[in-house]
């Protein structure tokens, strides 16, 4: 077969540039340290790369999202510790409203301390984040929460929380409303509140009681009656709420316990004739109005016994009201402190996943450099001996051996 001396050329030329393509290509890769450097190269390992390029950036979105979410909590955490110490402050101060060393001057410094406490109490319910949203506000983030009004401290945010995306099927509330953490409060017991009666003139002080037994609560109001008669004391129950009288007459004495219903406490003291106490289902109450209830009971004149008995009635419910507001502060403080060691958890599988991600990246992407610097040199090779071996056929002529 003849082959023209223009084809000779065209063939040894095309050898030549196909060495150079692939020379050029694997000096790239080694360049690079990446094996794909377009698609076209290993389409399948590139679709591939790209999944899992966009599985690893939500997951990066994610690890983002969990730092934000951490950052969050940790100042609702730091607000809850500072209202706690806050609480424990006015309980103590409660504790002292009761000394019976106290005149009604020193009450009444008491009382416009606490007035203090109640104030910064609303600053710190109307905190805000570092981008200037309120903590405690629901989804309404620019509106402040909390305002001192003439009928007390009245809520201006919504029941919302706001939650944030962590994990792929999980989202964490990046907050509580105001509602839920300071004013969802159970008053009395947390099932039942006891009250003196306003008008009573004897030394009974009520006790808060405790449920006896829980099947046979019926969620309705009581009114215990006091009558004495040829210095015996005796009491009534009635229930108000179907103004029924449940049983009379009943022997009275001191801390014994009384008990209809479910319900058990007991009374101390000595009940004057007419003397009344109440039971009721409790009822939520904010901490403002009980802090709020506290500095009225702290400014009240203490004259009489009466008085003092008044006085001593009402500072229980005060301590009690104060502790249930102390226990539903550590609850959600609790629950903060849940949702952040959740959070780490999730954030050390997302850095595991991360890593995972990248070595799956690494094995489809990057370059096998010592394969890559073999097929180098050995490429090198190919094209020096495409190029001399060009050089000599070029060369042939019949002319030469004329």
């Amino acid at each position: 077969m003849r082959l023209s001396t223009n084809t000779i050329y065209e063939q040894n030329l095309t050898s030549i540039l196909q060495q150079q393509e692939s020379l050029q290509k694997t000096q790239q890769q080694v360049s690079t340290g990446k094996r794909m450097l377009t698609p076209a190269d290993d389409p399948v390992a590139a679709a591939q790369a790209l999944n899992i390029s966009q599985t690893e950036s939500i997951n990066t979105q994610y690890a983002e999202n969990r730092n934000n979410a951490k950052s969050s909590l940790e100042l609702n955490e730091t607000i809850l510790s500072s209202i706690s110490a806050l609480v424990q402050d006015v309980r103590t101060a409660a504790v002292y409203g009761g000394s019976g060393v106290l005149a009604d001057s020193d009450r009444a410094t008491l009382a416009n301390t606490l007035r203090g406490s109640l104030e910064e109490l609303i600053g710190t319910a109307n905190t805000t984040n570092s981008s200037g949203r309120y903590l405690f506000s629901g989804f309404q983030g620019t509106t402040k929460p909390f305002a001192q009004t003439p009928t007390g401290v009245q809520y201006s945010g919504d029941q919302g929380q706001r939650l944030i995306q962590v994990a792929s099927s999980r989202q964490i509330a990046l907050s509580d409303s105001g509602t839920d953490v300071f004013e969802r409060i159970k008053n009395g017991n947390g099932v039942f509140v006891t009250a003196a009666g306003a008008a009573n003139s004897g030394s009974g002080v009520i006790s808060s009681g405790l449920v006896a037994n829980p099947a046979s609560l019926t969620g309705q109001d009581y009114r215990v009656d006091f009558a004495v008669a040829a210095g015996v004391i005796t009491y009534s129950v009635v229930n108000t709420t179907t103004s029924t009288t449940l049983s009379s007459g009943n022997p009275y004495a001191s801390g014994s316990a009384i008990s209809f219903d479910g319900l058990q406490f007991d009374v101390q003291g000595s009940p004057a004739n007419g003397d009344t106490f109440t039971v009721k289902p409790s009822t939520n109450q904010s901490l403002f109005t009980t802090i709020n209830n506290l500095i009225t009971t702290l400014t009240a004149s203490v004259v009489t016994p009466a008085d003092s008995t008044k006085l001593t009635n009402n500072l229980n419910t005060a301590l009690w009201n104060l502790d249930n507001g102390l226990d539903h502060v550590l609850t959600i403080q609790a629950s903060i402190g849940m949702r952040l060691q959740e959070i780490d958890s999730l954030q050390n599988v997302g850095e595991d996943l991360g890593e995972q991600y990248q070595q799956m990246l690494s094995q489809l992407r990057d370059v096998d450099y010592a394969r890559a610097i073999s097929d180098l040199n050995r490429q090198q090779v190919y094209l020096e001996a495409a190029q001399k071996t060009f050089n000599k056929v070029s060369g042939l002529s019949l002319f030469n051996f004329i």
